[in-house]
């Protein structure tokens, strides 16, 4: 009985550390390098940096991907924005599934609100969530919001009515221009945007290393 008690967990925790199968038919992965599609979208990854919620870094470089019809999209927000004198700033796209294990395991109690359940997998799995700000065009530096990137309290809140005037007006901004591309705000985060073809991909756990750069 002990051997095969051994035996099952061993299995569960297999299992665990795999992502979850998933039933139907899914569109082929084509994951695209934003900066392929416009080199004035900025980069700001900080999980390939000590400077984000683990503490250390998690990715080993610094790029963002999505799938590729919401690249295209977060280009034409990107692009939209330019009259108003911003730019999209990106701190995540693509995550591979492991890391999304990783934010799980490292989280508890109401921190988890802020991480995916990684037995049902991201929409980052899929390449269809993007993390972003905006920037200033003139002086290139990150637009204030109501509260930080990945900071897990009441700031985070999409409709927080705290802070000051401008920064509200900064996220919503922000809010506007990519929903007007198929975008969805994440409730809880200002900075989280699903498109809104995202149940038509699998969730995926390639490292970046392995992704084409195709444009």
């Amino acid at each position: 009985m002990t051997t095969v008690l051994a035996l099952a967990a061993s299995l569960l925790w297999t299992l665990a550390d795999q992502p979850p199968r998933e039933a139907g038919t899914f569109r082929q992965a084509d994951l695209v390098e934003l900066v392929t599609l416009d080199p004035t979208i900025r980069l700001d990854i900080r999980y390939a940096t000590a400077d984000n919620f683990v503490g250390q870094p998690v990715y080993a470089e610094a790029r963002a991907f999505l799938q590729r019809p919401a690249a295209e999209a977060l280009v034409r927000a990107h692009r939209a924005l330019r009259a108003q004198g911003y730019g999209l700033l990106i701190f995540d796209g693509y995550r591979p599934w492991s890391v999304t294990k990783r934010f799980w395991d490292v989280t508890s109690g109401p921190q988890r609100a802020f991480v995916a359940d990684p037995r049902k997998g991201s929409k980052h799995n899929r390449g269809c969530a993007v993390d972003l700000s905006l920037y200033d065009l003139t002086t290139g530096r990150e637009v204030e919001m109501p509260g930080a990137y990945d900071e897990m309290s009441e700031r985070s809140d999409p409709a927080y009515t705290g802070g000051t005037p401008a920064q509200r007006a900064a996220r919503d901004r922000l809010r506007a221009a990519m929903e007007a591309q198929g975008f969805t705000v994440e409730p809880n985060e200002w900075w989280h945007y699903n498109y809104k073809d995202w149940r038509a991909y699998p969730i995926l756990d390639v490292p970046f290393s392995a992704v084409g750069t195709r444009p």
